[in-house]
């Protein structure tokens, strides 16, 4: 069995580091700022960011920043826990994840508020097996490996569906591979089941006939998160509004337009339209400042995965919200 993660921040740190230098190549290692205004905005985002994917095929935060003399870079990550490392390392400014990683990453002292989060998701996260696999039940789990993206949402997922089918996570045998490997993995045999999300969730459901053993519905909220680091969600609130209101106004155009988004956004995520449809259909948009409401859930995992160990401290995520959010948690 796999050892479950223990973050402490330097093997943290060193998590995925060539995973990083890969995805943020090139990427200038200078602070994102000038003396009066941000040079840019480096945007960190994995293949599930549709709405990112969709900003950038469309160059719509490009044109809503230029005024500001703010350019746009984009910079592709695996998953959550590799692009929480690179916020953390100052090489991106803000990115979007699931809601497993911020809470590895606060355990680790990253610096970084939530600024922002998505509808509840459940439906786009999910445990899978091959179509002609023996296992028909969450139960049936027992003893089996299971492929997920160590520190990621569909952690969270893996340890509440045990859960709620009578088991403990130290039942299963969890094999830590991001998506890519596990992919390959789940293909030849090597686990007996994949926990993942869209759009890699409905990529293999199409490409291979995976049957889902569950989805999050009535486990997980599943909900997706915007996040900046600290220190230039406070300086530049100027560009994080900008941010989020091209957010909503891409999301609402998504939402209204979901085909015509997934023939947009398919060349660039690599993938068939209608795997992408399939995804942004269950991805709902309408991006929010976050509320001490959400954070609260965000606490009970936190608190769970403290529970199992898989933290090496408690984790407050208030501590993460930004200031002027704070005073509506008191």
């Amino acid at each position: 069995m796999n050892r479950p993660p223990s973050y402490t921040r330097r093997r943290w740190l060193g998590h995925g580091s060539a995973l990083l230098a890969a995805a943020t190549a090139g990427a200038p290692w200078r602070p994102a700022f000038a003396e009066g205004r941000p040079e840019q905005l480096r945007i960190g985002y994995q293949k599930s960011a549709s709405l990112f994917v969709h900003q950038k095929s469309v160059g719509s935060l490009e044109k809503r920043l230029a005024p500001l003399g703010v350019a746009v870079k984009w910079f592709e990550f695996p998953a959550g826990p590799q692009l929480l490392e690179g916020l953390n390392v100052g090489a991106i400014d803000v990115g979007y994840v699931g809601e497993a990683p911020p809470i590895f990453a606060q355990a680790a002292g990253a610096r970084f508020v939530y600024i922002g989060y998505d509808p509840a998701a459940p439906q786009a996260e999910a445990v899978v097996v091959p179509k002609d696999s023996a296992l028909k039940t969450v139960a049936d789990l027992k003893g089996r490996k299971v492929a997920l993206n160590k520190g990621s949402n569909v952690h969270y997922l893996l340890v509440k569906l045990l859960e709620k089918h009578g088991l403990s996570y130290a039942d299963v045998q969890p094999v830590f591979l991001p998506p890519a490997d596990a992919r390959a993995a789940f293909e030849r045999g090597a686990v007996d089941a994949w926990a993942i999300w869209d759009p890699f969730l409905a990529a293999v459901e199409k490409q291979t006939g995976a049957r889902q053993l569950a989805d999050g519905r009535g486990v997980v909220n599943n909900y997706l998160f915007y996040l900046a680091e600290r220190g230039y969600a406070e300086r530049w609130p100027q560009v994080v509004k900008a941010l989020f209101d091209d957010l909503g106004e891409q999301g609402r155009w998504v939402t209204a337009n979901v085909r015509q988004a997934a023939e947009k956004i398919a060349p660039l995520q690599g993938l068939d339209v209608d795997v992408v449809e399939r995804s942004l259909r269950r991805y709902p948009l309408g991006v929010q400042p976050l509320t001490p409401a959400i954070a609260a859930e965000q606490q009970k995992i936190a608190d769970a995965f403290l529970e199992l160990k898989l933290l090496p401290r408690p984790v407050r995520i208030l501590d993460a919200l930004p200031a002027a959010r704070l005073a509506g948690a008191a």
